[in-house]
């Protein structure tokens, strides 16, 4: 397994999940579900094996040995089953505040979008504010997925900022929403 240096604990669970840093052999699914959702996500194109391979074996490959990497993925596991994956992206060191990202297996969507978004949450606010002691969690997305917000609000994050018409998306500009959590330590 590959363990990230700025990390003294490398796996966070709890009950039948857990996040381990992001293993390459679960890249293909990962594709897949990218590209099946690129409805939300900041993905201009599709991906293709060519460049996830690239993207793996460079700019994955060296975020482990960094000791402030900009980013800090995972894949997320339910019974050893990679179901998901996300992490902590655009960390910024400094003010110790950090956006949360995370998509979960197409399939699963629909019937439990919000107990797993809501495991994967817990998970990696231990990740950030115990291990890492960062101040503040955000979640940046695009105004398309009422659901994420229920389950943000329901998991104690707040209303934070909408940014109007601040991404072109198919055809239309759309608000982008920020739900944030400060830390409680």
């Amino acid at each position: 397994m590959n363990s990230y240096k700025c990390l003294a604990q490398q796996e966070f669970s709890s009950g039948e999940f857990k996040i381990v840093p992001i293993r390459f052999e679960d890249r293909m699914d990962i594709m897949k579900w990218r590209n099946e959702q690129m409805y939300h996500l900041r993905q201009a194109e599709p991906l293709t094996i060519e460049s996830q391979n690239h993207y793996f074996n460079s700019v994955v490959k060296s975020l482990f040995e960094q000791e402030k990497p900009s980013q800090i993925l995972f894949s997320f596991l339910q019974n050893d089953i990679c179901i998901g994956y996300g992490g902590l992206v655009h960390i910024n060191w400094i003010d110790k505040n950090v956006e949360i990202s995370f998509i979960m297996n197409t399939d699963y969507e629909k019937e439990n979008f919000e107990t797993l978004w809501s495991e994967y949450l817990n998970l990696i606010e231990q990740v950030a504010f115990n291990e890492l002691q960062l101040y503040k969690l955000y979640v940046y997305a695009f105004d398309l997925r009422p659901h994420l917000y229920t389950t943000l609000l329901n998991n104690n994050y707040f209303f934070d900022a909408r940014l109007k018409e601040h991404c072109f998306f198919e055809n239309s500009y759309k608000d982008v929403i920020i739900h944030s959590k400060i830390t409680n330590l």
